[in-house]
């Protein structure tokens, strides 16, 4: 299928934008989170420090859920636009 100029800019402006919203909410919590674990750290989540849980299992569960969320969002665009890969 070939895109005229407007539909690739819709779709190339699209899928930059939903890049950029899922790399902040990476950003989030690759750095952001990790400088407030030292003082969360001082409540106690089912034993273990909070600042910890955050950081070592809040921060990687939201990078998998954050994967599959992309992939559905990206997905959704590209049926969209008539690019999506089918399933044969």
């Amino acid at each position: 299928m070939t895109f005229d100029a407007a539909q690739r800019e819709a779709y190339w402006s699209r899928t930059r934008n939903l890049m950029i919203v899922h790399l902040v909410i990476w950003f989030i919590f690759s750095y952001i989170v990790h400088a407030f674990a030292v003082p969360l750290n001082n409540i106690s989540f089912f034993g273990w420090p909070l600042g910890y849980y955050f950081a070592a299992q809040g921060s990687l569960a939201i990078f998998v859920i954050q994967l599959f969320a992309f992939n559905f969002q990206q997905e959704k665009i590209n049926r969209e636009f008539g690019v999506a890969e089918e399933d044969e």
